[in-house]
């Protein structure tokens, strides 16, 4: 995007981690913000945190699964700001399980949220940007969204679609206002793992969470990146070096051995 400064941007997923790194970021650089979360304590803790910006922000309790609620957020949205210029679609959840472990509503619950969620965001906001001067929407998949690993089999599958949803997209809009970036995060170190559905004990979920405490990025750097990205208009970013490793890998070797993805995985643990 040419101009950030004055423009409204709508975060889902805003009361902690990228979604509230990034509501902080959009801030900074001039811009009103609509934060939206299921959680409200933790949406209200971000509006505090922007109080220093002193630019309009509002808060819209929504579940982002639900798309009765999502299709009347536009119109909050226009009514507390007046326009709508920039969507990041962050919210997400985590589930790690086996495949044969997990329910049909575990994948439920996870589509719902992860891939629903990204399509009702820029289904019912897009006849808003299309009328702006210029506009962007982001996405964000995950380092998932290129690699499927084993007990992530749900998760990377809402990861992969929200990445073919964007590509396919950026497509349509190419000689729109519109920009799309879909974003491929490695490890963040966020609440995203004590958050989860866990199904594979808790002592493995402990490690987890020291694992991305010790190694994760913090959100505040993945939060400048995206919202660079979205003034860069780049159609793709990764985070972390893991998360770059991994991808050219992928490129190298499309089909990486199955014991050696095994074996690189229980390392992380």
């Amino acid at each position: 995007m040419k101009k950030m400064y004055g423009r409204v941007a709508v975060v889902t997923g805003s009361s902690s981690g990228i979604g509230r790194a990034c509501a902080v970021e959009l801030a900074r650089r001039g811009c009103h913000v609509a934060l939206v979360d299921v959680n409200e304590e933790g949406m209200a803790q971000t509006a505090r945190l922007l109080e220093t910006y002193r630019h309009n922000v509002s808060q819209h309790v929504v579940d982002v699964a639900d798309k009765e609620r999502m299709a009347a957020l536009p119109q909050e949205v226009l009514d507390a700001h007046g326009a709508v210029h920039i969507l990041i679609n962050n919210a997400g959840v985590s589930h790690a399980s086996t495949f044969e472990d997990a329910t049909l509503e575990d994948f439920e619950w996870i589509v719902g949220i992860n891939f629903w969620g990204v399509v009702y965001g820029c289904k019912f906001f897009l006849p808003h940007l299309k009328a702006q001067d210029e506009a962007h929407i982001t996405n964000i998949s995950s380092i998932f969204g290129i690699i499927g690993l084993p007990t992530q089999s749900s998760y990377a599958a809402t990861k992969f679609a929200v990445r073919g949803m964007t590509e396919s997209l950026r497509y349509e809009l190419a000689e729109t206002n519109i920009g799309l970036t879909c974003v491929h995060p490695g490890a963040i170190n966020t609440n995203i793992v004590a958050a989860a559905r866990f199904h594979l004990g808790k002592e493995v979920q402990e490690r987890s969470q020291r694992m991305f405490a010790k190694r994760g990025m913090p959100p505040e750097v993945a939060g400048r990146l995206i919202v660079q990205a979205i003034e860069d208009n780049n159609p793709r970013l990764i985070i972390t070096r893991a998360a770059y490793l991994i991808d050219a890998l992928k490129r190298v070797y499309p089909a990486l051995p199955s014991k050696w993805v095994h074996n690189s995985w229980k390392k992380w643990f």
